[in-house]
């Protein structure tokens, strides 16, 4: 079986499952592993860096159809951008790997109540985004292209995977004034570990998936690992997470807020993954948490670093 063929064959499975894949899916690849390792870790890599589409609920539709759409170009590619204008500032919604910009409808009405202009998108590679590599890199760009489109930005709210991406344009010098994280991941190496666990790969495919990734983007790992960006942050920080995450342990974002200055942890039971980002509570803790800091310094701006381009 060619590499594509594998990859078209498990690419619903990781779609649709935030636990271990089937049982005969793992055994395949924990074969293909051992007997051919290389096609393991092209197999792998491929996967890995192809996040899934899910057709959007009504609820994301609507939220979606009242805002003004828009299209950003950006390192050749195209970037779709929802705006929903206010007199006040803007504050930018972030959806992590294989999400889209309306899973954070939620926060749209509160914010623009407390008169603040609201902008989402679709990742690169994501949604009704143009098609391309779903890097790390290419998110950062995209979010900073969207801070300048739609600026000024008055802060972010970041839901897993796109909350290191957040955390990296800001320590890039993407002016801001708070954030908001919801179920951050805190480095890149505990989603490819859950991956390669969920799927069967070993863990010697996936160091040379991880390897193979790093050396086509040329970025190092390291250079997203948010405990380690934290310390230098100046940006209040709120951070959300609720302790039954499947997908992201709450550990992570317990990390994150140890590690930013001053930054604050709300924990929550019984949401997961998803449903927290229409939590009412968490929508409330969020809006607040933003609206306490309009006054704030806002962040100065610094060039981009060679992480973020």
């Amino acid at each position: 079986m060619r590499d594509e063929e594998y990859v078209e064959l498990l690419k619903s499975t990781i779609g649709r499952s935030s636990g271990r894949a089937p049982a005969m899916v793992r055994a395949t690849l924990r074969a293909l592993s051992a007997a051919a390792p290389s096609v393991a870790v092209r197999v792998a890599d491929r996967l890995f860096m192809t996040p899934p589409r899910h057709r959007a609920p009504a609820r994301e539709v609507e939220a979606l159809a009242s805002a003004r759409r828009r299209s950003l170009r950006i390192d050749g590619g195209a970037v779709a951008t929802w705006a929903w204008p206010a007199a006040g500032p803007a504050v930018v919604l972030v959806h992590g790997w294989g999400g889209r910009g309306g899973q954070l409808a939620a926060f749209v009405r509160p914010l623009l109540e407390r008169n603040l202009a609201v902008v989402a998108f679709d990742a690169p590679g994501h949604g009704a985004s143009g098609p391309g590599p779903a890097t790390l890199p290419r998110l950062v760009a995209a979010l900073r292209a969207v801070a300048g489109a739609h600026g000024p930005v008055h802060g972010i709210v970041a839901h897993s995977l796109g909350a290191i991406a957040a955390a990296r344009a800001l320590h890039d010098g993407l002016p801001a004034r708070c954030a908001v994280f919801v179920a951050p991941s805190a480095t890149l190496t505990g989603p490819s570990a859950r991956f390669a666990d969920m799927l069967g790969f070993s863990a010697s495919v996936r160091d040379r998936m991880e390897r193979r990734i790093q050396e086509r983007v040329g970025v190092a790992w390291s250079a997203f690992d948010v405990p380690r960006l934290a310390p230098h942050q100046v940006v209040p920080l709120l951070v959300v997470h609720d302790r039954e995450d499947a997908e992201v342990p709450w550990q992570d974002g317990a990390a994150i807020a140890r590690a930013w200055p001053g930054a604050a942890l709300l924990q929550t039971g019984g949401l997961g993954h998803r449903r927290i980002l229409r939590d009412p509570d968490v929508v409330s803790a969020t809006v607040g948490f933003v609206e306490r800091h309009l006054d704030a310094p806002l962040a100065a701006e610094r060039p981009a670093t060679a992480a973020a381009r």
